[in-house]
């Protein structure tokens, strides 16, 4: 006894050993906190108390028309859907993994018969067998049994448990994943929203200019009546009206396309889209407050969930290091044995018991458990590198948004001053084109200045809503 109990006792150290031997993980520590800006623009001060990521979307948007879409939105489109379901399935995970941690108990009934060769050690023994007076074993011999089987893998290492917490750490981040699908679909929603009133307000115009060069038109034709034009004036008058006739067309398609892609986003069929264009140009854009780029770790949920995602690849690694360590697991049964049916209720005789302890880990050919360690660690690394990009692209997103506010404002308002003189000097070549005073050509060439003038005025304002709703999202805002 002495001598097993050596054996037994050598075998669980070398075990041990060999678990010593487990690699290392990469050691990675992360410096992004400690080296983002103070400030997104080095030359101005940002007001920590003041950030408009943390404004509610239903405060930041006030027109009730695009809260309308939002709201449909976040009730029915499918990528949201498919977003929660990752959820569930992250929940899941942890409930399995959760689960290993407590003992499995299985009931099973089983049935069977052998029959074993007589010139064999157990077929000589069990031919003399009498288990009754006069009676022989029955040859084959069945085997009914049924009873309860239970498994325990005792979490010595606390493998298990770094599994399970790997596992919620990966949840987390599935839920602060669809925190930033909502962030985007409240953006890609209010920035269709404001195309479709851009290209409203763009079909406003060019039917104004139809009218404009239809009437134009009917001046030349007069004049050449008159002899005071020629036939070459009537038809560039006539091509110039052609060519805003067809970017209707082209226009009204644009609208049908953007009213579509609101309603693909809403989850719904085709249908019109509410909306009040009268008001457009009228809009005054909402007034941004960035805080300070530390407040980005805590507002922005895809930095929240590249962060996490780090947290879950650090704990798959320690949970693939201890693949290397002993592993102690103990099974036990209790149920009832007979080789015949009606000797099952014979009890205490037919009751049937075990209990195996078993410590075992590996010692040779460890590759496939090194492989699985080193793919951790990999994906450890990777998963670093994906969090700093995400802070990183996080800041650019916000210096070049703020940098576009400032210019795009500038740029409305200098086209705003071009379409007020470019009005004015259509007035004054329409009435020396009538008194002959003014070539046909000037009337062309200010109509087309005029109308390119109010177009990109149309798009400056489009942009001017949209810069803004795209850095309210940037800033982490929306989700909430």
């Amino acid at each position: 006894m002495k001598i097993y109990n050596k054996y037994i006792a050598a075998i669980a150290l070398s075990l041990v050993l060999a678990s010593c031997k487990a690699p290392m993980a990469t050691v990675i520590q992360d410096q992004v906190k400690n080296t983002i800006p103070e400030n997104f623009n080095q030359n101005e001060e940002q007001d920590a108390n003041t950030n408009s990521g943390t404004t509610p979307w239903r405060q930041f948007f006030t027109d009730p028309n695009l809260v309308s879409l939002i709201e449909t939105s976040l009730k029915n489109n499918q990528g949201l859907m498919i977003t929660l379901q990752e959820i569930e399935i992250a929940k899941s995970g942890i409930v399995a993994k959760k689960g290993r941690l407590s003992p499995s108990v299985r009931a099973g009934l089983g049935a069977g018969v052998e029959k074993v060769g007589r010139y064999t050690s157990t077929g000589a023994g069990d031919a003399s067998t009498e288990i009754e007076p006069g009676r022989e074993m029955p040859d084959p011999l069945g085997n009914f049994e049924g009873g309860l089987m239970a498994n325990w893998e005792i979490d010595i290492w606390k493998k298990l448990r770094t599994e399970k917490d790997a596992a919620v750490a990966h949840y987390l981040s599935t839920v602060e994943g669809k925190n930033f699908v909502l962030s985007n679909l409240i953006e890609e929603v209010a920035d269709n929203y404001y195309e479709l009133l851009a290209l409203d307000n763009q079909l406003d115009i060019i039917q104004q200019y139809i009218k404009l060069q239809t009437r134009a038109l009917e001046i030349a034709k007069i004049q050449k009546q008159a002899a005071a034009a020629t036939e070459l004036a009537v038809k560039k008058f006539e091509a110039e009206l052609a060519k805003s006739k067809a970017t209707e067309y082209t226009i009204r398609q644009q609208i049908t396309e953007k009213e579509n892609q609101i309603n693909a986003l809403c989850g719904r069929y085709p249908q019109p889209i509410v909306r009040t264009k009268e008001s457009f140009m009228s809009i005054i854009p909402q007034t941004v407050y960035t805080g300070i780029p530390s407040q980005l770790l805590a507002n922005r949920p895809d930095i929240k969930q590249a962060e996490l995602e780090l947290k879950a690849a650090k704990l798959d690694v320690e949970a693939a290091r201890k693949e290397f360590y002993p592993s102690l697991e103990i099974s036990a049964t209790l149920g009832l044995e007979a080789f015949k049916p009606s000797y099952l209720v014979k009890l205490p005789e037919s009751i049937a018991t075990s209990l195996v302890g078993e410590l075992a880990g590996p010692l040779i050919n460890k590759s496939a458990i090194k492989a699985n360690f080193q793919t951790a660690d990999a994906k450890q690394i990777q998963a670093l590198y994906e969090y700093d990009k995400t802070i990183l692209n996080a800041y650019l997103d916000i210096s070049n948004l703020m940098s576009k506010v400032k210019n795009i404002d500038r740029y409305y308002q200098l086209k705003s001053q071009e379409t007020q003189a470019l009005d004015q000097s259509i007035d004054i070549a329409n009435q020396l084109f009538k008194n002959s005073r003014a070539d046909y050509l000037e009337v062309l060439l200010n109509q087309r200045d005029a109308l390119d003038a109010k177009m990109e005025l149309i798009e400056a304002k489009e942009k001017q809503l949209s810069t803004v709703v795209d850095i309210y999202k940037s800033l982490g805002g929306g989700w909430k």
